[in-house]
């Protein structure tokens, strides 16, 4: 008798049948002898491949179409603003790859999924839609983010900048900047922007609490001053806190951010500059505003003309 695969059949009760004849065959003790764990890893095999196949048939009144993207979008649309778990959108495509589809629902076609990497009430394998229509722009970006990643002599980190650019005081999302620089960690690329060649990229972390995770602002085309760049992440931060998120001469806060307003965000700068000797101790950092940071590098105040300069921002409040 010819053995006849499950994935030959398009009709449920036949797949149903086969998938319970191949459970019925297995076993209660594992099989232990070459041969037979040949036999059963094949059975295995074949009854995971009848389940995604009888998860389509199942699950046609979702979608017409035979496309995994269109049957996972087909799904969260059914319950937007609903947690799904990853293993629901696995079972509803029939593919292993589901999480890429996502991404490219996300990417390609501009709708509001929420991940694990994005929310932080959300686990690394949900999602959620968040509205049932997609960007009205998404079309544009997607062909702007095709035509950077096909430049040539770019690196991946010129091609990260690049859509940064384009997209200046808007957010970038992370799984933008890895499909057009073609690399695996965003992160990496633009803290690399960010900390050795002072782009002024901004995160949820670093100074815009209202971006989601995993979103990147580029908020102004001006590089930080070199000697400015290297000051580390953590150290960076605790400056910050320590002046309370403000600038130190006029005491401009983010909570007072005016989107047409010149003061946009806040920088740490050395008061003797890390070239003269400075180093990135605390004691030797201040945080300014975009505004005054400019000033003081224009006039290029340093060292105890600089502490002096502060006091009488601080007199002027």
């Amino acid at each position: 008798m010819a053995r006849s695969k499950i994935s030959d059949g398009g009709d449920q009760a036949a797949v149903l049948a086969r998938l319970r004849n191949l459970l019925a065959a297995l076993t209660v003790s594992p099989p232990s002898k070459r041969d037979d764990i040949r036999k059963e890893v094949r059975q295995l095999a074949e009854i995971m491949g009848g389940l995604r196949r009888l998860a389509k048939l199942r699950l046609s009144a979702l979608t017409p179409s035979t496309s995994a993207t269109d049957r996972i979008l087909a799904y969260l649309k059914l319950f937007v603003g609903e947690v799904l778990d990853g293993k629901e959108l696995a079972v509803v495509s029939g593919i292993q790859e589901y999480a890429r589809r996502v991404r490219e629902l996300r990417v390609q076609f501009g709708y509001k999924i929420s991940t694990g990497t994005t929310s932080d009430d959300l686990r690394p394998d949900q999602y959620r839609l968040d509205a049932a229509d997609p960007d009205a722009g998404a079309a544009d970006k997607w062909k702007l983010m095709n035509e950077i990643r096909r430049r040539k002599g770019l690196s991946g980190m010129d091609r990260a900048l690049e859509l940064l650019k384009a997209s200046v005081g808007k957010p970038v999302t992370g799984d933008e900047v890895k499909y057009v620089a073609k690399i695996r960690s965003a992160e990496r690329r633009v803290r690399q922007l960010r900390t050795e060649f002072g782009w002024r990229i901004v995160t949820r972390h670093t100074g815009r609490p209202d971006l989601p995770n995993d979103a990147y602002v580029l908020e102004t085309l001006q590089q930080l001053p070199e000697h400015d760049r290297s000051i580390p992440d953590g150290v960076y931060d605790k400056v910050l806190e320590r002046d309370g998120l403000s600038c130190r001469y006029c005491g401009w806060s983010l909570a007072q951010r005016n989107p047409a307003g010149k003061r946009q965000f806040l920088e740490v700068h050395h008061i003797v500059f890390h070239h003269l000797g400075g180093g990135h101790e605390p004691e030797n950092l201040v945080t300014l505003c975009n505004v005054d940071h400019d000033e003081v590098h224009r006039r290029k105040i340093a060292g105890k003309d600089l502490l002096a300069w502060l006091k009488e921002g601080k007199k002027g409040r």
